[in-house]
């Protein structure tokens, strides 16, 4: 039996265990859970995943999902278009 565990990897080099994989350019909030385009908070921290590498343990398989942070000029475009 595999176990499979999720991590999203913050540019400071910091990682916390997610709940479910994602995928590139996914934008995820500073839990890793996925935004919509459209959210109520304008202003809100936000992450968009641009790596994902998987490593294989015994008994492991670890996926790690590297974010970076969006500044407010891409996080106003992805609110607007969602891109």
């Amino acid at each position: 039996m595999i176990l499979q565990e999720y991590y999203i990897v913050y540019p400071d080099g910091d990682r916390q265990e997610i709940e479910a994989p994602l995928r590139v350019n996914q934008v995820v909030d500073l839990n890793g859970r996925p935004l919509r385009p459209s959210w109520p908070a304008p202003r809100i921290i936000a992450y968009r995943i641009y790596k994902v590498r998987t490593a294989e343990e015994t008994g492991y398989l670890r996926h790690f999902f590297y974010a970076e942070l969006l500044n407010m000029e891409q996080l106003e475009s992805y609110a607007r278009f969602g891109v």
